[in-house]
Parts: structure tokens; sequence; C-alpha cells
């Protein structure tokens, strides 16, 4: 192999192209798969194991190889390769190359010579500007080819939209070729963002204007001056001084990445586009982020000089340069693209939920053993909460989640025995020793992956007290969960964890651990419910479950009962008791 940037291709046994990769150095990258499998992470063993040929390209710089790259790979399509998901295509404002030029949108890229901006991520988007340069500008929308031969025959009509006012009727020869080509001068200069030199030059054409007393057109340039301030503060984010270059970012979730491309010109953001990829074996964030930059430069052309990035790509490219700004107006650009890639990122995750439920749910379940740290998939979660008031009817439950949903069959509710008031330390080592000790003798097969704690490091480490008495540490794996910040504290690790807070293995923790309160909080109130009921009758000697109903139905309350008349009572009880009861609620009023 030749120490030359260029382009490998591997090849199965049956001839098919598996993967393309780019270089700079070809012999040190290739020489990079052919090492000791244990310096391999899985998947890049099994491609290895499936190569049965090669082939290479050498080509003159490293941007070649990265254009040829991202060919080869839209031609052969590989299987292991990093392959957009986002096949979808974006609208275009398109610009014929007509005398009379005409401005549209359109989801086809037709090489006729007309200029083509975009594509527009948001359709919604596109179509506000449309709206607007038909509101701003008489441009026609007809069919008709236009010049001014067909204008000197005099054969066409004006159609509908040069009676109301839309067009001024170029089709007639109503307005010159010169003043139309003006109008969509300024909407393709519009479109590359120069918007701030478009109202400077109304700004001076309505001053001279109203200098040369011509107080209509002054007004005209003064209100499409408006319009454009208006439009453009709402559309377009503006930075505070001019700046020409191209955002990527990158929100690399496992195997899935999310990338977001921002183009700046003249301070104004003029394109936005979010693209997903997929990655069959583990790739390094620089490889991912060259692949975007090559797919984005396949669909828009050439680059800018100047491109933005959060960490340097493994590619140079001739006459660009790449920033990892600090500070300033750069650093507030990639902060915005990096929030539309984590945007991109948690939509395409919310679609995923609805349009293939199992998979998304092994994701989240992966992102919780990738961030915990667990040898195995939490399939099956247990969360422990203690509910109490002062220390009184002390009670826990456990709720159980298995593949991320709540199994509701499985929860449990226990009144805590041998802790004598607000204890909630023993109280979670009573609960968690009495759950796993009974599953250990009646389903031993059946115990969690994860047990989640309700609490700080106290309440975690009577747990994990519990657990090594059972002999089950080396089993399972416990955590708390803290509700101030959320933070995941693992056992002897003095440092809590903090997750991202828009990752859906962390929406899973706190939603078994709202479970596990909520199914406490609920069992405490009926069990205090029925505590208030019976201390004020049932404790009275001769009033059992019958005659505490019967009072109950007649008189609706224990305050009406203490408030009636004792023979009113007694016509329920007879007389004996009915004193009794009378006697005994006054006293405990």
């Amino acid at each position: 192999m030749p120490h030359s940037p260029g382009v490998y291709r591997y090849y199965d046994s049956e001839g098919t192209v598996i993967y393309v990769g780019k270089a700079k150095d070809l012999f040190k990258r290739v020489h990079q798969y052919f090492v000791p499998a244990e310096r391999l992470n899985t998947k890049t063993r099994h491609l290895v194991s499936h190569i049965a040929d090669m082939q290479y390209s050498v080509v003159d710089t490293e941007a070649d190889a990265l254009l040829l790259e991202n060919n080869l790979i839209k031609q052969y399509k590989p299987r292991y390769n990093i392959l957009l998901k986002d096949s979808k295509t974006y609208p275009w404002i398109c610009v014929t190359a007509d005398p009379y030029p005409k401005v549209f949108l359109t989801r086809r890229h037709v090489k006729n010579g007309s200029r083509y901006f975009g594509p527009y991520s948001s359709v919604m988007h596109a179509r506000n500007l449309m709206d607007f340069f038909t509101s701003t500008y008489p441009l026609r929308s007809c069919n008709m080819r236009i010049d001014s031969q067909s204008i000197l025959r005099g054969k066409v009509r004006p159609c509908l939209d040069f009676q109301i006012g839309k067009c001024r009727g170029c089709c007639v020869g109503a307005v010159s070729m010169e003043e139309y080509r003006g109008w969509i001068d300024e909407i393709v200069a519009l479109l590359n963002g120069s918007a701030r030199d478009i109202i400077a030059h109304y700004k001076e054409l309505m001053l001279q204007a109203a200098a040369e007393l011509r107080f209509e057109d002054a007004q005209m340039y003064k209100e499409r001056m408006a319009t454009l301030e208006n439009h453009y503060s709402r559309s377009i984010i503006t930075a505070a001084r001019d700046i020409d270059c191209d955002v990527f970012t990158l929100d690399i979730d496992g195997l899935d990445g999310f990338g977001n491309f921002l183009r700046v010109r003249g301070g104004s953001i003029v394109q936005s586009l979010n693209l997903g990829f997929k990655m069959h074996i583990e790739e390094e964030p620089e490889s991912v982020l060259s692949s975007f930059i090559g797919e984005i430069e396949a669909k828009f052309g050439e680059l800018s000089r100047e491109i933005i990035v959060p960490f340097m790509p493994d590619v140079e490219i001739d006459g660009v340069s790449f920033t990892i700004p600090k500070m300033g107006d750069k650093l507030a650009l990639m902060k915005l693209s990096a929030k539309n890639s984590k945007e991109f990122h948690f939509n395409s995750l919310k679609q995923r939920e609805q349009t293939d439920p199992e998979a998304f749910y092994m994701g989240v379940m992966e992102e919780l053993q990738k961030v915990i740290g667990m040898p195995v998939l939490p399939r099956h979660i247990e969360c422990f909460d203690n509910s109490n008031i002062q220390g009184t009817n002390p009670v826990a439950s456990c709720v159980c989640f298995r593949d991320a949903h709540p199994s509701k069959k499985d929860y449990r509710r226990f009144k805590i025995k041998t802790v004598v008031g607000a204890n909630d330390y023993a109280s979670m080592k009573e609960v968690v020793n009495r759950r796993y000790s009974r599953m250990l003798a009646e389903a031993p097969d059946d115990l969690p992956q994860l047990i989640v704690i309700d609490g700080g490091k106290g309440q975690l480490d009577f747990a994990y007290q519990a657990l090594q008495e059972l002999g089950l540490t080396d089993k399972l794996t416990v955590v708390g969960l803290a509700k101030r910040l959320e933070e995941v504290i693992r056992v002897g690790d003095p440092y809590p964890l903090f997750i991202d807070r828009n990752s859906q293995a962390l929406k899973v923790l706190q939603q078994i651990r709202d479970e596990a309160h909520r199914f406490g909080i609920t069992f405490h109130r009926s069990l205090r419910s029925k505590q208030q009921v019976h201390s004020a009758l049932r404790d009275i000697k001769g009033v059992g479950e019958q005659t505490e109903q019967r009072l109950l139905l007649h008189f609706g309350s224990v305050a009406r009962i203490a408030a009636a008349p004792v023979a009113d009572i007694a016509a329920l009880v007879g007389p004996a008791l009915a004193d009794r009861i009378h006697k005994t609620l006054n006293s405990q009023e």
C-alpha cells in the first residue's frame, strides 16, 4: 500500500463492496484493521472477518479523497459504512434562466441553467420566503415562454394576475426587462444573505426621492424597507457583525449520528439542514464529521473558506480553515447549531418511539446500561420508596419496570414491621431484605438487573447492606436517585453521576422513581384514612364492623354521631352502648 492519500474498498467473497474508506496515508489507515483481534471492537472484528479482497484509488489531496469516498458510498451502498438515514428530498427555491425569470418552490434539482437556493429543511420557512417575494415583487407565475419576440408578436393575453395587480404584465411588455431583472437581482441577493445591503440601498433611494419631492416613490421605498426589516428580523437570525462561514455540529448516540449544518452569509443564516447518520461499525467522531462535511459539499457545492466545528475533522481541505470558537459571535453560531442537532436527535427519538417502539426502548435500555456502567442490559428494573408522616403508618413501595414499561402485576407494598419511628434508612434495609429473600425462595431466576433507591447515600448504603447479607451484590446493580439535582449515586463512588437532562435514560429513572412514590403515597393515605375511622369508633367496646357501618350510614360521619342526642343513637344500637359511644366521642373531642 502506498503512503499517499486515497480511498480503499473492501470486498467480501462474493465480490460485493462491504466498506469504503478514505485515508490521508493509505498504508497506515489500512494497517489499523489488520492487528490482533483484541485491539478491535466487536463490529470492526466482524467487518474484518468478511474481507476477502480489497482495492484502492490514489488521489492528490485529502479533499479529493473525501469527495471520492462520498460518491463511492452512494454508488455501492456498502453494508458497513455510515449511511444517511434521512433520504427525503428537501425543497429548493428555483430562479429560472429565462429572459423574464420565474421564482418558484421545487423538490427537483435539474441542471438546466437555473439557479437553486437551498435546500430548506423547513418547508414552512421556504414557503414564507416565497410568500414574502410574491407579496413584495410583482413577479410572473405563468409557464409561458416570454421574450422580446413573443412580446412584439402580441399573441399573448395577460392573465388574472395582471388584472389584480400581482403581475406587472411582462408578457405584454408593460414592464421593461431591466426593471424586472432588478427585482430578480434583489431576490437573489436576499437568498444569498444580503438583506442588510438591500435595506441600505432602499434607504438611499428613499432619501433621494424625498429630496427630489417624489414622495410617492419615497413612501414605496420606505414600505419595502420596513417589510424587509420585519421579515428578516423574524425569519433569519443575524449575527452582531458580518460573518461568512459554514457551521457543522454533531450529536452522536451510539451508532446513530445527528448533524446540523448552517450556512452564514453576511452575518445572516441563509441555510439550515439536519441530517441523520447510521453507523454500522463504531466510527471516530472526527471521521463522522468528515463524512458530514463531504455530504454537504456534494449537495451544495463549494464550502466556505471558514468552517466552524466543535472539534477538528480527520481531513484537510485546501483553501478551507477549520475554527473551534471559544467566544463571541462564532461561538454563539456553533451553540445554535448544536441546539438544532440536539433537537433533531430528540425529535428523531420521539418519532422512533411511535413508529418502532421496540427498537426505541431497546435503545433507551442500552443507553441506561452505558451511562450507569452495568455489565448487562437492565431489562428488569425495580425501585423502592419509603413513606411516613412523623413515623406514623410507615410503609414502603416497590414498583417494577420490564423493558422500560411498568409491570403493575409485579408491584408490591410493605408495612414496616421491625422499625420503630421515622427511620428511613432502617426501613429501606428491611423492605429490600424482605423483597429479595422472598424472591430467592420463590423465583431466583427473576431477579432484576437494576435496583433504584429513591433517596440519597444513606438509603443506598442500607439497601446495599441488605443485598450483601443476601449475597446478591455481585449479581445486581443498585443505585440511588436523589431528588434535588436528579443525580445518580453509585455504591463506593464519592462523586454523583449527572446524566444529561434530555437523556431518555434519565427520563426512565425519573418515571420509575415517580411511580414508586405515587404507589407508596396511595398506600399510606389509605392506611391513614382507615386509621382515622377505626380510632374513632372501632376502639369503643361493643362496636364492631356492622355497628360501625350502621351508624355511619345513618349519621354520615363520626362528627355527627358525636353531636347527635343519645336517644337517636340508642334507636340504632341500644341505650347502654349509645351512652358509651356518646361519652367516648365527646371526651375525645
